[in-house]
């Protein structure tokens, strides 16, 4: 592989690390926006409109990242990665400003969710492109000994990217008027379209920096000489040899890598706010303190991977996560738990609110009750109620919880999430270069795309849904949702510390449990279709019947990709003295 000198490879870094950043902020800020943007473009009592929220939610997050990997993966291969992945960034940087501008559901009707949805698939296919793109141009700059350590670099956006998105939402959110309140309803209603707008001005400066890079080295030696690929896809997928490789990169690392990525920041996010009942400010701002402080993690994981390997240090990531995730997510109960903490009578508020809803002349009526306690800990209980103007009918009120912690429960707190995105760091700061070093230059683009999207789109993606479904589902354990976790970051460990190049008397190991592969992957889509049949009777709403739908899809082609795993593996393509099976730090040249 093609090395360059110090000084050219940090400016590299810089002009690819920004454009990933700022891709991944594009497409956090519509996440992390979700319950403001539902109010304005898919409202509760249009099924049709919330059958599109539902669409745009799981096609553009999950579905959509693997197409795009392809379509832009087979374009890098194809005409380069520099031109593929400044295309990827006009899109999504043109899609974001575009989703500020929409104007709200009771302006244009139907109009507004539909067009949401459109520029939200746009986001989706953006992003399938932009991460094979920058990880392959740094990997194609970097000298063999420091490769783990330079991609790392773009491994750090993603992670600094959610970081960029929550800081901007919460100061965007408090500065709009001197009044806190005032300045929170006036977000509400405008104001959340300027985190989506002021990225714009990052795009222009990202699209500056990025025309003036040079083409990949190993990918111009190509063109010179005649040999880029005239069909990646069918190269990539088509051809054993290297499709053998793509499944072992979803089976045995990315799937595992992106369940970890997803419950350390999303699930643990949502489980603070939805399970713990935390004030949305300290929920955000303690996500924020973790992610600043384990940052610098990506970088020394992508380090050591240069000197000790990748495969290892990815495995005990994931296999620590499997090991503590039950305690620390149980650390956060206990930490927003009223139940033993001493409280303050005196200090107890009762206040009362009635507000008209728009123009009808609905009541919305709600008595909050603040409980004060000696460590710090407040524990508000609000009860609402709507009274409807026709026959002044009242529905059954409701009870929201919102805690606010103490500065020492709040440490740690931050504590308990800093460990998780430790884990996050290292699974997620070697892989980039394990990736690249599976395929060779001519498909390197797309056959490192898909199985990292699979992973980290539909295995990972789906972790916050499917964990809360979990929950939900009758069990009276609030860790129930890290079943799903657990199973499949177990199962990817196993398959990874197998089948990633390892001892050869390990090899009738391999071949035997490849049986087990190829049976597993019918059995889960059994399993699944099983679940969702269920599911869909007990509640039979379009937008359910569309997410489980969705969802068996998805599914099929994973479960037939892991018979395929199993098939190889059964024919000993996986053993151990394979020279095409990478522990890390492992040149490949062009063919």
């Amino acid at each position: 592989m093609s090395s360059t000198p110090a000084t050219g490879i940090r400016k590299i870094i810089t002009a690819s690390s920004l454009g990933t950043l700022i891709e991944w902020y594009d497409f956090y800020i519509f996440g992390s926006l979700a319950t403001v943007i539902s109010s304005q473009f898919f409202p509760k009592g249009n099924p049709t409109a919330a059958l599109l929220s539902t669409l745009a939610t799981f096609a553009a997050g999950f579905i959509v990242r693997p197409f795009g990997a392809l379509v832009f993966g087979r374009l890098g291969d194809m005409i380069g990665r520099k031109y593929t992945f400044l295309l990827t960034l006009i899109i999504m940087g043109g899609s974001t400003f575009a989703i500020g501008l929409v104007p709200k559901y009771d302006s244009i009707g139907f109009a507004a969710p539909l067009i949401v949805l459109l520029l939200r698939l746009l986001q989706g296919l953006a992003l399938g492109g932009e991460y094979g793109g920058a990880a392959t141009y740094v990997a194609e700059h970097s000298p063999e000994h420091r490769r783990g350590y330079w991609t790392s670099w773009i491994q750090t956006t993603a992670t600094v990217g959610l970081l960029v998105s929550l800081g901007v939402i919460l100061l965007v959110r408090h500065l709009l008027d001197s009044d806190p309140a005032r300045s929170i309803e006036k977000f509400n209603d405008w104001g959340w379209r300027i985190p989506f707008l002021i990225s714009i001005l990052l795009v222009i400066v990202s699209i500056y920096i990025r025309l003036r890079m040079s083409e990949s080295p190993l990918f111009k030696q190509l063109q010179t000489e005649g040999k880029t690929s005239k069909n990646p896809l069918k190269e990539s997928f088509g051809h054993k040899d290297n499709l053998k490789m793509v499944l072992l990169a979803l089976f045995g690392a990315t799937m595992g890598q992106g369940v970890v990525f997803y419950t350390g920041q999303f699930y643990a996010q949502a489980f603070l706010e939805n399970t713990c009942h935390l004030d949305y400010d300290q929920s955000k701002t303690i996500l924020i303190f973790a992610i600043i402080a384990a940052t610098p993690f990506y970088l020394l994981f992508g380090g050591w991977s240069d000197k000790i390997g990748r495969k290892w240090i990815m495995i005990i990531g994931m296999a620590l996560s499997v090991a503590t995730y039950p305690f620390l997510f149980q650390q956060l109960l206990n930490l927003s738990d009223p139940a033993g903490r001493t409280e303050v009578p005196a200090a107890k508020e009762i206040r009362n609110n009635i507000a008209f809803i728009g123009k009808t002349r609905n009541i919305l009526r709600s008595t909050s009750t603040i409980h004060h306690y000696e460590d710090g800990f407040v524990l508000t209980e609000t009860k609402k109620d709507t009274l409807y103007a026709a026959g002044n009918t009242s529905l059954k009120p409701i009870t929201e919880l919102s805690k606010s912690l103490g500065t020492g429960d709040y440490i740690k707190m931050v504590v308990v999430i800093f460990i998780m995105v430790v884990y996050v760091t290292m699974v997620y700061g070697p892989i980039a270069a394990f990736l690249v070093e599976l395929f060779p230059t001519r498909i390197r683009y797309t056959s490192m795309s898909l199985p990292y999207h699979i992973g980290n789109g539909v295995f990972g993606g789906l972790t916050p849904f499917i964990a809360v479904l979990l929950t939900t589902m009758g069990h009276s354990s609030k860790l129930t949702g890290l079943f799903y976790p657990a199973l499949v970051i177990g199962l990817c460990v196993i398959i990874g510390a197998l089948y990633i190049k390892g001892r050869s008397f390990l090899n009738p190991v391999r071949r035997a449990l490849g049986i087990v592969w190829l049976l597993l992957g019918p059995i889960a889509l059994y399993f699944l279709v099983k679940t969702a049949i269920s599911e869909m009777a007990r509640n039979p709403i379009p937008s359910t019947k569309i997410q489980w739908s969705t969802f068996v899809i998805i599914f099929i082609p994973i479960a037939v990709g892991l018979v395929l795993f199993g098939y190889y593996a059964l024919r000993g393509e996986y053993s151990a003295d394979e020279d095409t099976i990478s522990s890390g730090a492992v040149d490949i040249t062009i063919d």
